[in-house]
């Protein structure tokens, strides 16, 4: 199948330009161009017309996580009818696993996996050993190990209507490829059995298959909604992979093992006593669970072992599971790559006190994400087009041409910004934010900090403006529906800090006001405040504000950009006699059942309390107990913090 671009629009402004410039790009063979888009350019829109006269396979990297859920859900109404798949961290918390010798202090891993998110990486790697039509968006967690798509691949199995198996047989191959059997409640990657029906979920699929079978023959094999087990399609083939990316062949876990124990020979003289008998211990516990379930704590630290690799080889991740000649889009590329570049350095740090120490084998430093110069191969093989509306020196070093996508489809300029000092600054903030509410828009503050982003949230509140604050801390999930209450105008206000940059598409924000923009950092140099203000460039109406004492280099910078960004924008509309108009862009209904309880001030609790006992009431009075109960825990949290 091809890929079909679905859209009401066409392209305009800049974008014809670019889209064609672009397209020639490839054909002609550039390995790297890059794409100088400014915010609400319609970036992905154009991404999405190349990609569709291309018609390759691609990966769109995003350097965070609220940004790849946002291309994510634009490339699916752009594809309706192709693969549009979501590869990020499944950890919603994620402490590593480490070692203070200052403190003689071992930290045990410890994280919480979203199990929703690990279905849909599984549904990627799936889509791209089954067909061609697969746009991947990913986060930098893409060059990090998985499992050798080989063995991925290999271990699936075919099962169709009239297949010759025994029974038994099938079961076992469910087993080697990681489903787990359990007869009383189905979830992805588990299979249940009774007489000679088999049901079982795919690790990356929601609804369940049912194999018949009459003897040793597949008789039938039907899909079944997940709910109400109603019948949904017949099926005559299906292909069933693993249900982990870690999946080894029996006799290449024997082979690692093997591998297993000679380093720890070779390893054990060169520890101190006690840091030897502390690795012999842990690592022959390890190797005899692998023996005897096939399985261990902290197994892809073995990984090197079990894959068969020499040590420095770099790991399989998601890029091996692409065919060769695949398409990447790097989505704000000044910020993607140093993420690239710093990744492995980061890895490496951590790993070496538990191997110096006794606490890992030197094979755990090969579990790691790529360095750069292995994930630069991988470009250097395919193609690439580097996405920002600020690159930085590298992309437009290394790339073929600078495409530049500066004229809005929708007339909007770039917004008018101004220098505030500092002194008065809140009052001036308030004012400007029951201005901006007033005219129907809402508002986003910035700050350098996420006490500050909390104490600023809480403040506002108690000024009576409705408010929430987002920042790392916040949970995958909940950050795409924080930003969708926000749009809805459930509240007003959100409160940030770099989160608030790049990719937030939000045609309803009418003021940002940036606090501190005089502080000199990462967070406020020039490429920070262009891509800052950019998130108002979407709203005929939008200002921003810079609080700010001293004009930096970094501020005047900023403000000479905007301004020649203006200027070519505003000559555009004259020209040709367009009228600037405010993004529409529609809200999509709610896909997960989140309350945004951790981050709402603590003045709107008491509400929220009362409107989650009344859900509770209700949905007991519908006996969804279990639907009662989490509210009911989520109402004593916020008691709680309260108290």
């Amino acid at each position: 199948m091809n890929f079909e671009l679905h859209s009401d629009f066409k392209p305009k402004g800049s974008q014809p330009e670019a889209i064609f410039n672009l397209s020639q790009g490839l054909k002609n063979g550039y390995n790297f161009q890059t794409l100088l888009g400014v915010t609400g350019s319609g970036k992905t829109f154009t991404m999405a017309n190349v990609i569709a006269n291309i018609q390759k396979p691609t990966l769109v990297i995003a350097h965070n996580k609220t940004l790849a859920a946002q291309l994510y859900s634009e490339f699916q109404e752009f594809f309706p009818k192709n693969r549009v798949e979501y590869f990020v961290s499944y950890y919603d918390y994620y402490q590593p696993e480490s070692y203070i010798p200052s403190k003689d202090q071992y930290i045990e891993k410890d994280a919480d996996v979203n199990a929703k998110i690990e279905q849909m990486r599984l549904a990627a790697t799936a889509s791209l050993m089954s067909r061609q039509d697969v746009i991947v968006v990913a986060s930098v967690s893409c060059i990090y190990s998985v499992g050798n798509p080989a063995n991925y691949s290999g271990m699936g199995f075919e099962i169709a209507v009239g297949q010759k198996i025994d029974r038994k047989k099938l079961l076992t191959k469910f087993i080697n490829i990681q489903y787990e059997r359990n007869d009383f409640e189905l979830m992805p990657g588990r299979f249940r059995v009774k007489g000679d029906t088999i049901d079982f979920i795919l690790g990356y699929y929601d609804n369940i298959f049912r194999i018949e079978m009459f003897g040793d023959e597949i008789e039938r094999i039907t899909e079944l909604d997940k709910v109400s087990g109603i019948p949904i399609e017949q099926k005559n083939y299906l292909f069933v992979y693993p249900a982990t990316h870690f999946v080894i062949p029996e006799n290449e876990v024997k082979t690692a093992i093997e591998g297993i124990k000679k380093e720890l020979d070779e390893r054990l003289p060169k520890l101190g006593l006690v840091e030897a008998h502390r690795l012999k211990k842990r690592t022959l516990y390890d190797i005899e669970m692998m023996e005897e379930v096939g399985y261990c704590k902290g197994i892809e630290n073995y990984s090197m072992h079990l894959e068969g690799r020499k040590p420095g080889e770099k790991p399989f991740c998601l890029l091996d599971y692409f065919p060769e000649g695949f398409l990447i889009f790097i989505d704000e590329s000044h910020r993607t790559i140093p993420q690239i570049h710093g990744m492995y350095e980061g890895d490496y740090s951590r790993k070496k006190n538990l191997v110096e120490y006794g606490f890992r084998l030197p094979s755990a430093f090969d579990n790691r994400p790529l360095r750069f110069d292995e994930f630069a191969r991988y470009m250097k093989k395919n193609h690439v087009i580097f996405v920002s509306a600020t690159p930085a020196e590298y992309e437009r070093k290394v790339s073929s041409q600078v495409v530049e996508q500066i004229i809005r489809p929708t007339g909007l300029v770039d917004p008018q910004v101004s220098v505030h000092p500092i002194k008065g600054q809140i009052e001036d903030l308030k004012n400007r934010i029951t201005q901006t509410i007033a005219q129907g828009d809402r508002v986003l503050v910035t700050t350098l900090t996420k006490r500050l982003a909390e104490e600023m949230s809480e403040y506002l509140a108690d000024s009576g403006f409705k408010t929430r604050y987002l920042h790392s801390e916040v949970d995958t999930l909940e950050r795409t529906e924080i930003i969708r209450q926000l749009r809805l105008g459930k509240y007003d206000v959100l409160v940030g800090i770099n989160l608030l940059r790049e990719g937030l598409d939000i045609p309803e924000v009418g003021f940002i006001g940036i606090l501190d923009a005089d502080k000199e950092s990462f967070l406020r140099d020039a490429t920070s405040l262009i891509q800052i203000i950019g998130r108002a460039a979407r709203n005929v109406n939008s200002k921003v504000v810079l609080y700010a004492d001293n004009l930096t280099k970094s501020i005047k910078e900023a403000l000479e950009e905007t301004e020649r960004r203006r200027n070519l924008q505003t000559n555009f509309n004259t020209e040709q006699g367009i009228t600037p108009a405010t993004i529409i862009k529609p809200i999509k209904e709610k896909e997960v059942d989140i309350k945004d309880t951790k981050h709402i001030p603590k003045k709107e609790i008491p509400n929220m309390i009362i409107e989650l006992e009344a859900e509770m009431r209700e949905a007991a009075e519908k006996l969804d107990f279990e639907r009662a109960i989490e509210l009911r825990d989520t109402a004593k949290k916020l008691k709680e913090r309260l108290e």
